[in-house]
């Protein structure tokens, strides 16, 4: 490569203007194509140290709000409105619709049962003997890793460490709690300075690989749906019959129905949601929030379960097991991504739960408004009023 094909970089301070502008400069020498949109940006690049490499300018993404949407959770309490970036017509519609029927129901519960993010280690040894009894050494050494762990991080802690052998090989998932932060990174550095001591003060100083592809960062795993990943959240209401026949033109039973056709469907299929559409508001919400987008390949995954009740309303509600989301770190402190946060008042320590309550209460919502449509044969004539359709 030619030094005149490399992308402009200044070693020691590279996340500037002047660099954007070169940057911008050297695409358009390159490829033809001016950057004048891209380059149209307000905040400081500066902020971006550490979010992004060849720093250039920004995409400017629609963003629409959604709401109000009434929540009776844990953490997140009250009526919120909804920051989603998407450039598909009739979602903010949609989920809005949604949202109006859970309010006017009295509100979504959510519940964070669980929290989990993990790093897997694989460990490697001569027989599947020496593995096994590496596995009882871990157990039997857990707390002194546990505080190794703490020596590398202020925030992520060691919660149990589980165990899989396969042949010679002993692979593992660390599991951490790792505050507001998603924690990928932290884990990571954690499990790198857990597997040190391990090989320092075990006898036999066995070979390890920190990640044996068990954790499936960033990949969906039928693992992580029965075990965890990131945290497990819960959001639940009860639809009012006469809400759905007023406001969904839908009758419970038939909505109850379909979830038992949709469940064949879901198995069929091999999908790993068996609502309607997870990733449409999760992926919105991510973006708009700062969270890092590819997450939402473990975080759509859940199960949608009904209940037809003897009133003749319905219990409804998803289960989100793998949702991976933080209010600090990462990209949340962007100026815009913190705006969008600010709205919800998630941004800052002591807020992810609230995050997750309401992901996982925008994603309910999302599966009764299109759900409904579906059946009062709406689907099509919505995406014909309001999307690119028209």
């Amino acid at each position: 490569m030619a030094k005149s094909d490399r992308i402009p970089r200044d070693r020691g301070n590279d996340h500037t203007r002047e660099m954007a502008s070169q940057r911008a400069a050297f695409v358009t020498a390159m490829t033809g194509t001016a950057l004048d949109t891209v380059s149209s940006y307000t905040i400081d690049p500066g902020v971006t140290h550490g979010n992004i490499e060849n720093f250039t300018g920004t995409v400017q993404m629609p963003l629409g709000i959604a709401g109000p949407l009434t929540i009776v959770g844990e953490h997140a309490k009250g009526d919120f409105y909804i920051p989603m970036a998407t450039t598909e017509g009739t979602l903010l519609a949609s989920y809005s619709r949604g949202m109006r029927v859970i309010s006017e129901c009295g509100g979504v519960r959510t519940t964070v049962v669980k929290h989990s993010m993990q790093r897997a280690p694989v460990f490697l040894f001569d027989n599947a003997l020496e593995a096994r009894e590496f596995g009882e050494w871990l157990n039997e050494n857990l707390d002194s890793i546990r505080g190794v762990v703490k020596t590398s991080t202020r925030t992520a802690r060691l919660t149990e460490v589980e165990q899989y052998i396969v042949a010679n090989m002993m692979y593992t998932r660390f599991c951490y709690t790792t505050g507001d932060a998603a924690g990928q990174n932290m884990t990571g550095k954690a499990t790198l300075f857990a597997c040190e001591w391990i090989r320092a003060n075990h006898p036999s100083k066995p070979r390890y690989i920190l990640s044996g592809n068990i954790d499936t960062d960033k990949k969906h795993s039928m693992m992580n749906m029965i075990q965890t990943r990131g945290k497990r959240v819960v959001a639940e209401f009860v639809l009012k019959r006469d809400v759905a026949k007023e406001l969904l033109r839908i009758e419970p039973e038939w909505l109850y129905k379909f979830r038992q056709i949709a469940g064949i469907g879901t198995h069929l299929s091999g999908a790993v949601y068996s609502g309607a559409h997870s990733a449409n508001g999760i992926a919105a919400m991510f973006i708009a929030c700062g969270q890092d987008a590819a997450n939402v390949s473990e975080s759509h995954a859940g199960m949608n379960y009904c209940a037809l009740l003897d009133n003749g309303d319905l219990y409804w509600s998803t289960t989100l097991p793998a949702l991976i989301c933080a209010t600090y770190g990462g990209g949340t402190g962007l100026p815009t991504q913190r705006e969008c946060l600010e709205m919800m008042d998630c941004y800052g320590t002591g807020k992810a739960d609230k995050l997750a309550e309401i992901i996982a209460a925008v994603v309910l919502a999302g599966d009764v408004s299109l759900s409904s449509a579906i059946l009062a044969h709406e689907w099509v004539s919505s995406h014909e009023k309001m999307g690119r359709n028209r």
